[in-house]
């Protein structure tokens, strides 16, 4: 069984709930989540072997996170416990024109104070296959940074594959480096890059001319040629490069696809409608581990992003931030079953 390391930070979500307004509720619904745990959860859920790293307190709220990964089948023997205390995030559910809010609470926390040195990454690599990171970890401080190089050196002298998801996030860059003076180096030891033109833009100054495709309904996989071609030539070393499409029509209605480059031949899967979204935080989450999993399990790059937007677009029918659908139901919907009739 193919051995996926993931590495991050896991937070404690807290939601008013249904639609409510922050100001409106008294209780909030919880609910434990984070971008690389998200895809470690859902690569156990297909049937691999995930491992979540991840430094966290040793206190009943840390101990509520990695129970809830346990539950779902990660391994999270790697984890350190240490730390001041869990990464909060609340998040405000919005509907129709009116978009979701994410509030960070998330200084000082396990990860943020985690540093070089701590995780012996030569131990946990040498029997492993691929490694996941994304753009928020190094957004958290410059240990998370150094520990986010750290671990992807180790993982290419180890020989496995490794792939990023570059997830900018502005309200997370407040330690004094700009994500220009951190991301590149890290990227370059890259094999496979998930990103948009924001992603682009924000990370490495990347301005593909003709391309603004971040708002509105368009899903158009050919706008974003510049973009993918851009990231190649800056990063020889990675060998796909892939952006998920998403049109917002409204927040409860988006059309969702997703596009692979791999140097010479762009696909794009099949678009998805969807009408009524439950939650779509963790969206591009699942949709990683779809293609993470596609990658390693199908024989051609079309068929590896079919089944990660038909992952993704499941995922945006389940509450909470991890995609807990399986690989048959995946499969199904790949196949054309779009009914949602119930099985018996």
């Amino acid at each position: 069984m193919k051995k996926i390391v993931t590495f991050g930070e896991i937070m404690l979500r807290l939601s008013p709930p249904g639609f409510k307004r922050f100001s409106q509720t008294y209780q909030f619904d919880v609910v434990y989540g984070g971008g690389e745990s998200n895809v470690a959860v859902s690569l156990a859920n297909f049937g691999l072997n995930a491992h979540f790293v991840s430094r966290i307190p040793k206190n009943d709220i840390g101990e509520c996170a990695i129970m809830e990964l346990r539950k779902r089948n990660v391994q999270t023997n790697h984890i350190l416990r240490a730390g001041e205390r869990l990464g909060i995030y609340f998040l405000e559910t919005g509907a129709v024109s009116r978009g979701s809010k994410v509030i960070y609470d998330r200084a000082h926390s396990g990860m943020a104070t985690i540093t070089s040195g701590m995780i012996d990454w030569d131990d946990i690599f040498k029997d492993a296959d691929w490694f996941h990171w994304t753009g928020i970890t190094p957004a958290l401080s410059q240990g998370a940074a150094d520990a986010c190089l750290e671990a992807i050196q180790s993982a290419n002298k180890h020989g496995v594959t490794v792939s990023t998801d570059l997830n900018y996030r502005k309200k997370l860059w407040k330690y004094g480096k700009q994500p220009s003076e951190i991301m590149p180096e890290l990227v370059a030891g890259c094999d496979i890059i998930l990103g948009n033109e924001e992603d682009a833009e924000k990370h490495f100054g990347l301005h593909p001319e003709g391309v603004n495709v971040t708002h509105g309904s368009s899903v158009e996989g050919q706008a974003y040629l510049p973009v993918l071609k851009q990231l190649q030539a800056m990063f020889p070393r990675a060998k796909k490069f892939i952006t998920t499409l998403r049109g917002s029509i409204s927040a409860s209605h988006n059309s969702w696809t997703g596009v692979l480059y791999d140097g010479e031949n762009l696909y794009q899967a099949p678009a998805y409608e969807i009408t009524h979204i439950v939650d779509r935080v963790g969206g591009g989450d699942s949709f990683m581990a779809g293609l993470i999993y596609g990658l390693l399990t199908y024989e051609n790059d079309q068929d590896a992003l079919n089944f990660a937007v038909a992952a993704s677009c499941l995922k945006h029918t389940i509450k909470g931030d991890a995609n807990l659908v399986t690989v048959a139901e995946v499969e199904n919907l790949m196949a054309g079953d779009k009914s949602g009739r119930v099985s018996r």
